[in-house]
Formats: structure tokens, C-alpha cells, sequence
């Protein structure tokens, strides 16, 4: 117990004692032990801003792998779309009885002419370089680029491995500079039946490499040698992750690989064990980097990103910094007025028992009564601080409860979305096929068309994942009702032919224009109408009504199906995540299209149709420029 608080009177030799201790205490010994405190406190808010900003900048590098993972699958994948794209053709032109004649001992005059013109169609149509014919004895036969100042006509290609390598086991590729042309590519090989030639199809990637740039991050393909074949940055073209040996040095400058290329290693230095690097040289300031590679499927090929890191770190460590120092900070002060307080009472007991001697018994109880009191005040601030501390959990609990649950959402639904253009992309493939092999180029080439169109809708949505990485909101412009309509019948067509559905869809006129997101209202459309077909599936006469037209300010969109339609008992359901009456649905579909629409600014409703079958009706707002053209 405290000396102030006992009972009875103060002795003459305690109050002489304190006045002697109080004489002898020096003005300086205050003002050191303040010093003392502040230092210390400084000390706390340092450490605390400091381990908040080293668990800042792992939890920051740890979100920026995740991202740059997800990115590098993608980039894998557009690169082994477009190598499979280009991989078919040789095989299918070595068969072709025309091709076979023009590399024969005495080719028909003017057959040459008439193969190069058709290879020249024929690379147009499917995107590639340049498509050759050459014969057994390595001179050029035939080419797409006949007639030009480039032509390979009569250039002799037995120096290249492609060239030998399909005439001694049927087939060959090689990543090379073009010896005419002087343009990296990947060039494809096929022999002829009977051995008699080579079909060469050379790719080149300058749309990849644009899509590269695009991106944010340096990207770039490397073969088993470590030497960069496709890139983001141009000039790190035919540069090597390390050193190259002189012995395959002079066997790339032999085989005219890749002209007359350094092979330097690229800028990139290891930075500690942290995995990350650095990147830059003598010329460019130098930055660190996060690098992540994967295999390309089906080749010998690895795919390199380099994810700039230093922006999203120091941001992420200033903000945790700072918020940590100024709790550390507060902590401190509370603290300090805490101990002032404390020391203030007793300064204040000591001096009043020290003037009033016989006053004791009524400090004894007052004093008794303070410390009562501060005991229950410490007693609430530990209670408080408990409840503080369990608050804290339980919303960082909640938090992750609430974050997982969002993104396994957002992950199943970018999964129910994509597998729609990739069922069209499947389809629009098969028939490309056939009409290859009937000889209908033209109609193949539309089918490609339509594929790289509903590619660019899968590249959208992997644009929407960006945007819920960064929290973004959807976007509202001017945008065609009939060219959103256009582009999700599009999808669903060949689904509908299938099973035999009949599409009426009575189209809007091209001045109908509504307010939204083109790519998120087309999911919307291609979710009904794919609800309808399921709906009228394995029913006699069926069909999906589609119509759309302009109400005042507002446009109207609604598709129909004479399918069974929806119970009222279950209709106030539809909406609600994860409701489905499908047997393998996810119940995702009609909740991800009514969010779309509301963010447009619409609404999505659901009603019974007059002959039976279920409507659903999308509501949206019309432009000022649509009013006014109407």
C-alpha cells in the first residue's frame, strides 16, 4: 500500500525526511528522465513504422506474384494459340496433289506461276509470313512472295536445319532471321509425298509482341539455349539470358540462325535470395524487377515476365509505415498522459499531507477513494483494450472471410463466362477444318475472323479480372444495341443450328444507342440466350424470340423462349447467386448479368411470356446523341 494511504498520523521525521529528499533532488534529474521517455518513445514509433513497412512490402511482392502469375498463364497461352494457328497448314499443303507436281523433275509450264498465286491467297488469308515450296535438291520452287522484290524463287535453302530435317524424318521448325527478307520468324516444315520437296511456312509473331507491349511487364520467349527469340522490347531480340559458349556461337553464325547478332546477356542481376532482380545497364537506370517463366506446351520454348516491382512495394510500405508510426505514436502519448496523470495525484497526495498534519484521516480517505478510483480506471482500460484488441480480429477475420468469398465468386464466374466464346471458338474451329479441306478458303477465313473476334471477348474478360484486382467500375460510354446484339448472336448461332432451335430476332435499328459496357452488356445477351436454349432443349418446335426496340428515353431488350418457363414459387429466386435450377449449373449467370445491367445504369427483370415460356427484359438508357437522332 502506498505511504499516503496508511492510517494514522504522519511522523515529524517522515515530513523532514520527504523535505530533505526533495532539497537534495536535482532540477536536472526531471528533465533527463522526460528525455529518457521521449527517446524511448521515438524508439517504439521507429521500430513499429519500420516492421510494418518489411511486412507491408512481403504481403505487397506476395499480391504482385499472384497477379504476375496469372498474367504469365495468359501470355503462355496466346503464344501456343498462335504457333497452333499457323501448325496444321504445311501438312495440309504436303498433300496437295498440285504442290506435289510443281517440285517434280519436269514441272508443266506455268504451273510454278499458278501454285505461287495460290500460295499467295493462301498466306493472306491465314495470316502467315510467307509460304514456300522447295525442291529435293534445296532450290525454291514455288512462293507466295513470287514477283517481288523479296521473292525466294530459285534461292537455294540446303543450308538451313528446317530444310534437311523435313526431308530426313517429315517434318522440321527453326526459329531463324531471314536470310531475303531480314525478319525473325519461326519457320514450319513439311515433306512432300514421295520425298520430292518441302512446304515451308514461316510465322512471325509481330502481333504477339504488340500485345506484349501493351501489357505493362517486358515479356519474352527463350529457346532451350537461352536465347530470346520474341520480345517485347525489340532490341533484346536474339540476346541470351547468360553467356553462350564459342563453340554454339559458331554454329549459329554457320547456320545463319540469327544474322550477326552479338548474343549478349541480357541486364539482369540477382538480388539477394529475395527472387527478384535487377534490371538495367550502363544506359538505363536500373529497376527491380519480379521475373516468372513457364513452359510453352508442346514446344521447347519458355515464356519470361518481368514485372516491374518498385512502385507498388514503396507505396504499399510508405501508407503501412506511416499508419504504424502514428498508432505506435498514439500509443505513446496515451501512455505518457496515462504516467503524468498517475504522477500528478501523487505529487498532489504527498503535498497535501505534508502541509496538513492533522488532516491525515481525511487524506487517508480521499486518497483511499483515488486509488479506488484508479484502479477501476485501469481495470476499464484493460477491459477496453481487451474488447479493442478482439474487435480488431474479429474484422480482419471478417475481412479475409469477406475477400475469399469475393474472389471465389469472381473466379467462378470469369470460369462460366470464358466457357462460352471458347464453345463458339471450338466450333468455328471444327467447321474452318471442313471448309479447308473442300478447298472453301473464303469461308474458313470468315470462321477465323469470327475466332479472333470472340478471342478478343476472352480478352476482355481477362480484362475485367485486371479491373477487380484494382477495385475498378465498369465503364459507361455510347454503345450500339444492335452491334451488342450482332456480336452475341454470333456465339450462340452455331449452338442454336445444332440443336435444331429457331432464332427470331427482330433487330434494332443502328441509331438505337443505350448507354454501358459493349463487352459486359454482349455477356449479358450471350447468358439469356443461352438460358433459352437450354430451356427449350429436347422440346418440339423450339424456339428463342429476340427483340429490341426504343421506349421514350429508355431501350428495350428482351429475349423469349417456349420452354417451360419459371414456377412463381421459385421466380423471386432466379436472381440470388448461387440459385440454379440446372442439374450442373453454378446458379452465377442470371446474378453476374442483372449486376452488369445495374451498373449500366438498367435494370433486369423476368417474365412469363404470352404463349408460355419465360421473358427476360433488359432495360437501359438511351444516349443524348441516340435522343437526338430519334
Amino acid at each position: 500500500m502506498p505511504e499516503e494511504t496508511r492510517p494514522g498520523p504522519v511522523p515529524a521525521s517522515r515530513t523532514t525526511l520527504r523535505g530533505r529528499v526533495r532539497k537534495s533532488a536535482t532540477p536536472t534529474e526531471p528533465r533527463r528522465r522526460q528525455a529518457l521517455a521521449w527517446a524511448a518513445a521515438l524508439a517504439i514509433v521507429v521500430l513499429a513504422a519500420w516492421s510494418g513497412g518489411r511486412i507491408a512490402e512481403r504481403a505487397a511482392l506476395a499480391d504482385l506474384r499472384r497477379s504476375a502469375l496469372s498474367g504469365l498463364t495468359l501470355q503462355v497461352a496466346a503464344l501456343r494459340a498462335e504457333m497452333q494457328k499457323q501448325a496444321s497448314l504445311p501438312l495440309a499443303l504436303a498433300a496437295d496433289p498440285e504442290i506435289a507436281r510443281v517440285v517434280a523433275a519436269q514441272a508443266e509450264p506455268g504451273l510454278a506461276d499458278r501454285v505461287s498465286f495460290r500460295l499467295s491467297e493462301i498466306a493472306g488469308a491465314t495470316g502467315a509470313a510467307v509460304i514456300y515450296v522447295i525442291r529435293a535438291d534445296g532450290l525454291t520452287a514455288a512462293a507466295s512472295n513470287a514477283g517481288t522484290a523479296t521473292s525466294f524463287v530459285g534461292n537455294d535453302y540446303t543450308f538451313r536445319p528446317y530444310f534437311r530435317e523435313a526431308l530426313a524424318e517429315g517434318a522440321g521448325s527453326q526459329f531463324a532471321l531471314g536470310t531475303v527478307s531480314g525478319r525473325p520468324g519461326l519457320y514450319l516444315s513439311r515433306r512432300i509425298a514421295g520425298g520430292s520437296g518441302v512446304v515451308v511456312v514461316k510465322v512471325e509473331f509481330d502481333g504477339v509482341e504488340a500485345a506484349w507491349r501493351g501489357s505493362g511487364a517486358q515479356v519474352f520467349a527463350t529457346d532451350p539455349r537461352g536465347i530470346v527469340l520474341v520480345s517485347s522490347e525489340p532490341a533484346w531480340r536474339f540476346r541470351a539470358l547468360g553467356p553462350v559458349e564459342a563453340a554454339e556461337r559458331q554454329r549459329i553464325r554457320e547456320r545463319l540462325d540469327f544474322g550477326n547478332a552479338d548474343l549478349s546477356p541480357l541486364p539482369l542481376h540477382p538480388v539477394g535470395e529475395s527472387g527478384l532482380m535487377r534490371l538495367g545497364g550502363a544506359a538505363t537506370p536500373a529497376r527491380l524487377v519480379l521475373p516468372l517463366d513457364a513452359a510453352v506446351p508442346d514446344t521447347t520454348w519458355r515464356l519470361h515476365t518481368l514485372t516491374p516491382v518498385g512502385a507498388a512495394v514503396r507505396r504499399e510500405r510508405l501508407q503501412t509505415q506511416v499508419l504504424a508510426g502514428v498508432v505506435a505514436g498514439a500509443a505513446c502519448a496515451g501512455i505518457a498522459v496515462h504516467l503524468g496523470r498517475r504522477r500528478r495525484i501523487r505529487s498532489r497526495l504527498a503535498e497535501e499531507a505534508s502541509r496538513r498534519e492533522e488532516l491525515e484521516r481525511r487524506v487517508q480517505e480521499r486518497t483511499r477513494a483515488l486509488t479506488d478510483a484508479n484502479a477501476q480506471l485501469r481495470a476499464e482500460m484493460a477491459e477496453r483494450q481487451r474488447a479493442e484488441a478482439e474487435r480488431e480480429r474479429l474484422g480482419r477475420e471478417l475481412a479475409q472471410a469477406g475477400r475469399l468469398a469475393a474472389l471465389g465468386q469472381f473466379a467462378a464466374s470469369m470460369a462460366h463466362e470464358i466457357n462460352q466464346p471458347l464453345a463458339a471458338i471450338r466450333s468455328y474451329a471444327d467447321n474452318a477444318a471442313i471448309l479447308i479441306r473442300r478447298g472453301r478458303i473464303e469461308d474458313a477465313s470468315e470462321n477465323f475472323s469470327a475466332i479472333g473476334r470472340l478471342t478478343e471477348r476472352i480478352a476482355g474478360l481477362t480484362r475485367q479480372l485486371k479491373g477487380f484486382a484494382r477495385r475498378a467500375s465498369g465503364r459507361r460510354e455510347p454503345v450500339s444495341l444492335a452491334g451488342v446484339l450482332r456480336n452475341a448472336l454470333e456465339v450462340v448461332e452455331a449452338r442454336a443450328a445444332t440443336g435444331g432451335v429457331t432464332l427470331a430476332v427482330d433487330r434494332p435499328e443502328p441509331d438505337l444507342i443505350v448507354l454501358g459496357d459493349g463487352a459486359r452488356l454482349e455477356q449479358v445477351v450471350v447468358n439469356l440466350l443461352q438460358n433459352a436454349l437450354d430451356a427449350v432443349a429436347g422440346r418440339p418446335d423450339p424456339r428463342v424470340t429476340v427483340r429490341a426496340a426504343a421506349l421514350g428515353d429508355r431501350a428495350l431488350l428482351e429475349v423469349g423462349d417456349n420452354g417451360p418457363g419459371i414456377p412463381d414459387s421459385v421466380r423471386a429466386q432466379v436472381f440470388d447467386p448461387f440459385f440454379t435450377t440446372k442439374a450442373e449449373g453454378l446458379g452465377l449467370g442470371l446474378a453476374i448479368s442483372r449486376g452488369i445491367v445495374e451498373e449500366c445504369g438498367g435494370t433486369l427483370a423476368v417474365a412469363t411470356g404470352e404463349a408460355g415460356g419465360a421473358v427476360f427484359r433488359v432495360d437501359l438508357a438511351r444516349t443524348q446523341a441516340a435522343e437526338e437522332a430519334a
